[in-house]
């Protein structure tokens, strides 16, 4: 695989000081909590919500600020806790020591479950001992499925990252794409590696790996257009999120190249661009689904020892969407929960 680098990454500073992270789970996201007891109070005001204890559940996600797609993963673990009679915390740094610190956090106050991403899943194989020693059931969501067992998770819930690469290295052959430029824009993060990989070996074509940085979206529409402009023998450009398939978007307008644009996950600009042919599909791995099922299998757990998966993985994804789903996505998408 070739490869082509952008300058040293750039990293935002915490949105928060850690410091301040850890005197509430829910750090710089505290609104996570107050958004969950207002759903819970409408479910419970509707004879909805459950009768069991009421249990305490904390999110850490390595989640950048601004990045929508943790949103929709919060929206369907919002709704599970309402459901649940739930306390939920949610709290995020894309800083993997910080999330660390604020799955510390979460120890430390007791929780009585706790859901964890593994971007850097090596980095997080300590504070999870801690967790499992504290008798606090650990379920692990979106990515680091191959650490999840290891570090002692009760399962994991997402999509197979290798598996999503493949789908798209085939759905990109069966379009007839001849050569492809994978964007992946957080550098180390493994799942993303894997998206890459997997797509390149379905692919049947020549393929290569541009690595930008995804805090700075300005740098990283600069670096795929020049990408574009110096290689006139891509024709189609993979991107890993929504939002870069946005700034993918752009870059291709300022090469002024045809070139397809295609994605995994969703977005409002990615739905749009389905509906008019300029994104050719997207591979969803339904965050939704990541954030529901990960509350209420904890509810699950602690109200009934129930457990989904059978030692393995809970795939939500993934699903190839094309233009004949835009229309419905669109509403989906408007209200949150795709």
């Amino acid at each position: 695989m070739s490869t082509t680098r952008t300058g040293p990454l750039r990293r935002l500073l915490p949105a928060c000081a850690v410091l301040a992270l850890l005197v509430a789970v829910a750090g710089c996201s505290s609104t996570g909590g107050r958004r969950a007891e207002q759903a819970r109070a409408q479910a419970s005001a509707a004879g909805g919500a459950v009768t069991t204890p009421r249990w305490k559940v904390a999110m850490v996600t390595h989640a950048g600020a601004g990045d929508a797609f943790w949103d929709t993963v919060r929206k369907g673990a919002e709704q599970a806790a309402a459901k649940d009679n739930i306390t939920f915390l949610y709290s995020n740094d894309a800083q993997t020591q910080n999330q660390v610190q604020l799955v510390q956090a979460a120890i430390d106050q007791r929780v009585d479950g706790l859901l964890v991403t593994l971007a850097k899943g090596e980095a997080m194989a300590d504070v999870l001992g801690k967790a499992k020693a504290a008798g606090i059931p650990v379920i692990t969501i979106n990515s680091g499925q191959e650490y999840s067992a290891r570090f002692g998770a009760l399962t994991h819930i997402g999509q197979d990252e290798s598996t999503a690469g493949q789908a798209a290295g085939a759905e990109l052959a069966a379009r007839g794409r001849k050569s492809v430029l994978c964007v992946i824009h957080e550098q180390g993060n493994v799942g993303q590696e894997q998206r890459c990989s997997g797509a390149q070996a379905k692919s049947g074509g020549p393929f290569q790996v541009l690595y930008v940085d995804g805090v700075n979206m300005p740098d990283a529409r600069a670096a795929i257009s020049a990408k574009l402009q110096s290689d006139q023998g891509i024709d189609t450009v993979l991107t890993l999120s929504g939002p870069m398939a946005a700034t993918g978007l752009q870059a291709v307008q300022d090469a002024r190249r045809q070139v397809e644009l295609d994605t995994f996950d969703l977005g409002t600009q990615v739905v749009s661009g389905l509906k008019s042919g300029s994104v050719g599909f997207a591979v969803d791995q339904q965050p939704y689904l990541q954030g529901y099922e990960g509350v209420d299998l904890l509810w699950l757990y602690r109200s009934n020892l129930d457990m989904l998966g059978g030692g393995k993985p809970v795939a939500t994804g993934p699903q190839i969407l094309t233009r004949e789903n835009a229309d419905a996505l669109a509403e989906y998408v408007a209200r949150g929960t795709r």
